[in-house]
């Protein structure tokens, strides 16, 4: 079972059909892992401390790098992200970054992401002109949240252009970029750099604090406080996840509407349906194809028998598209009710980032639809990263009228 077939990439929700029908838990013999496909299972599995998110501190020792070497330096980093952390780290740090995405500070957010917005769609214009086809993912779906984590984090407009470099690199360590074999050099390397940069400019705004991230996270939370390394690794965190997952949502969630064009025209209509329809683009293809977790200890789970360390694929995009829990689950419908989809992780794992990815996509979807009523795909195939853990187009060219 190789889970970045062709098919499996090009049409997941096809292939993980199947094996959510025929073996809802399976063995992977190519990636080393259990491949958990049922929303029930996966729910359980995310419920259960049979599982732990703690995973770069078995690879940081598995692949002995050398000290102070790029992957080193970046295994380092990550293994003090939240997202692979479990109790009492993760409770403590989640309480301490909790702080950054506050209700208030969001809402703070939405004139400026809207202002940003429309500068994009001026631009998407511009390049595309009356007919000829843009890539709605260069001009639209990556500067938005990236122009918007950069500038809640603080960072000057002038060094901004350098995270798209250091975020593709990150990416190929990160998601699995499994046509990349140098994939952890290229991504030590990209996240060495931004780390180096970030503690820089944590350094900045500790004399000279400012309206930013950066700031409220440098502040003291009671008795506690991140350290400086915690705090360069979250800036790192926030920065890759702030924009890159939401990048995909965007663009993943533009060529759902224009494949299904009476939901477009349903939400043109009905704008207050933009809420609903951002979490159906997460349901029906979210960017976080798959959740990885490790067997904390051995115990029996769906059936088999799962041992201390094995790898396990929890595959959001299959309990998604399970009619379990979905009713017409391959159908896109911007109105659904209830939506228990898994996109956002479940329980204490819940992304952190939700309410800004959430802000953001409502109003970059909201206003395209309204500037572009002939928004179209334009006549050229698809491409998507052959990854595992991430759903993310090569490009996604249209035509705008």
């Amino acid at each position: 079972m190789n889970l970045v077939s062709p098919e499996a990439v090009r049409e997941p929700e096809r292939f993980f059909a199947r094996l959510r029908e025929t073996q809802p838990l399976a063995w992977s013999e190519p990636h080393r892992a259990w491949v958990v496909t049922r929303h029930a299972d996966i729910v359980a599995a995310l419920r259960s401390p049979g599982f732990t998110a703690e995973r770069i501190g078995p690879f940081r020792a598995r692949v002995a790098a050398p000290p102070d070497s790029d992957l080193d330096r970046s295994l380092a980093v990550l293994e003090r992200w939240l997202v692979f952390k479990d109790p009492p780290d993760h409770e403590r740090l989640r309480a301490l970054v909790s702080r950054a995405f506050a209700p208030s500070i969001v809402r703070a957010r939405a004139d400026r992401i809207a202002a940003r917005v429309d500068e994009l769609l001026d631009g998407l214009e511009a390049a595309g002109g009356a007919s000829a086809p843009v890539d709605l993912v260069e001009h639209f779906a990556y500067p938005l949240p990236a122009v918007v984590i950069a500038e809640m984090l603080g960072v000057p407009p002038e060094d901004r252009d350098r995270f798209k470099a250091w975020s593709d690199q990150l990416t190929t360590m990160v998601f699995g970029a499994h046509d990349r074999p140098d994939r952890f050099a290229v991504g030590a390397g990209g996240l060495a750099e931004l780390a180096s940069y970030l503690g820089e400019l944590v350094a900045h705004y500790e004399r000279h604090p400012s309206d930013n991230l950066i700031t409220v996270l440098l502040a003291r939370e009671g008795d506690d406080v991140l350290s400086r390394d915690e705090l360069v690794a979250t800036a790192t965190l926030l920065l890759f996840a702030g924009h890159e997952t939401t990048t995909n949502l965007i663009a993943n969630g533009v060529l759902a509407l224009l494949r299904a064009p009476a939901q477009a025209e349903r939400l043109r209509a009905e704008p207050a349906r933009l809420p609903a329809a951002v979490e159906e683009f997460i349901r029906f293809d979210g960017p976080a194809k798959a959740t990885m977790r490790l067997v904390a200890d051995d115990h029996d789970f769906a059936g088999a028998a799962l041992r201390r360390g094995d790898r396990v694929f929890l595959m959001n995009c299959a309990g998604n598209r399970d009619p379990a829990a979905f009713a017409d689950p391959d159908v896109l419908d911007v109105g659904r009710h209830p939506n228990p989809h898994l996109g956002f992780g479940f329980g204490p794992h819940f992304c952190l980032g939700a309410p800004l990815a959430r802000l953001e996509v409502a109003l970059a979807v909201g206003r395209l639809l309204e500037r572009f009523p002939a928004l179209a795909l334009a006549d050229e195939p698809l491409d998507w990263h052959p990854t595992v853990l991430s759903r993310a187009l090569v490009r996604l060219p249209v035509t705008v009228g």
